[in-house]
């Protein structure tokens, strides 16, 4: 398995950065390409990094966030899966800024073979895509700083995350993990039959050092975690503390990582 970064928050040494994710993932045979970030940086990393990322086997949508999926502009064709609620209207609580999808449901359907669905979906041989997770645990997913249209609290609930089998166990992959860590993974055990987990990677949507932090960690820990890689949307406090209890490396663009 290869999982290459194309797009994260902080750049590497060739290549730039934004404010957003997209990973390039090489696994049984098959190539996905996990969200696109907001422009074509994606694409200019990928020429840079020698990655003919426009010929993925999948594309595939975390969440209608426009840090996540507006660099769909920039392709056409191909199998684009998504949770069917990723093309609704989103806003910022505080900020009103619009912060979803740059393009429709219809405007996507004319470029890409879509395939929603709230269900998990097998993507091939030991790639599954989550669809929606459930909400279980109680310290995750309590609050929102998003809205919708009409003002009514928006918990992302399209948030979704790909769980690829190994034979060391599963490794998950986020895209803000605005579902919780802990519930993705969790559902990710129940969606496989695979209970060990041998890595996650990608946005965790941690902020501080709270309880959700600490009850992460030792979730991690407990299940005795090999591979662990926040990014993205994890801010500051909350990596310095997977950083004291983990000593993981961190991500940059560019980098390209094998297991």
């Amino acid at each position: 398995m290869k999982i290459s970064i194309l797009v994260d928050n902080t750049p590497g040494l060739n290549t730039k950065a934004e404010f957003g994710l997209s990973f390039f993932i090489e696994f049984n045979g098959k190539t996905i390409l996990f969200d696109t970030a907001q422009t074509n940086l994606f694409l200019e990393n990928a020429k840079i990094m020698n990655l003919s990322v426009q010929d993925a086997d999948f594309i595939v949508l975390s969440h209608g966030h426009f840090d996540h999926g507006n660099g769909l502009e920039h392709l056409s064709g191909g199998i684009l899966v998504c949770h069917p609620g990723s093309f609704v209207k989103r806003y910022g609580k505080k900020s009103r800024n619009y912060i979803g999808l740059k393009h429709s449901r219809d405007e996507i359907v004319a470029r890409f073979n879509l395939i929603t669905t709230d269900k998990p979906y097998q993507l091939f041989d030991g790639a599954y895509f989550l669809g929606e997770i459930p909400r279980v645990t109680d310290f995750e997913s309590k609050s929102t700083s998003f809205i919708f249209d009409d003002g009514t609290p928006d918990f992302v609930m399209d948030d979704s995350a790909l769980a690829l089998k190994t034979e060391k166990g599963l490794f998950v992959i986020t895209g803000c993990g605005h579902s919780g860590v802990v519930n993705t993974l969790e559902y990710a055990k129940k969606v496989t039959g695979e209970n060990r987990i041998y890595g996650i990677m990608g946005g965790f949507h941690l902020k501080e050092i709270n309880r959700q932090t600490t009850e992460t960690i030792d979730y991690l820990k407990k299940n005795g975690v090999t591979h662990i890689y926040p990014s993205h949307c994890t801010a500051l406090p909350a990596l310095s503390a997977f950083y004291t209890n983990f000593n993981f490396r961190q991500i940059k663009t560019g980098d390209m990582l094998e297991f």
